[in-house]
């Protein structure tokens, strides 16, 4: 029988000095616009958590909620156009 813990921690240990490679940080650089639109999202949501929302606070999540979908459309757009490696 092999005992699994010593070979979880070798590999926990060696998996986090790690650092991002290029590829992960320029994806994301390419969905910080949708990341953005979400944490917007989140606060107005956070904002009417323990009162009624009026009516400004209505229109702030609406607001909030349409730049995350245009966000999205944005990011897969692109994704669907952009091409990785190989020659032209």
């Amino acid at each position: 029988m092999q005992i699994i813990a010593a070979l979880q921690a070798a590999v926990t240990a060696e998996s986090l000095d790690i650092e991002p490679s290029a590829a992960e940080l320029d994806a994301i650089d390419r969905e910080m616009p949708l990341i953005r639109a979400e944490v917007e999202l989140l606060d107005a949501q956070i904002m009417t958590i323990d009162r009624p929302a009026n009516e400004l606070d209505t229109r702030r999540i609406r607001r909030a909620r349409n730049r995350v979908l245009a966000a999205r459309r944005n990011l897969t757009n692109r994704a669907g156009t952009e091409q990785t490696g190989g020659a032209a």
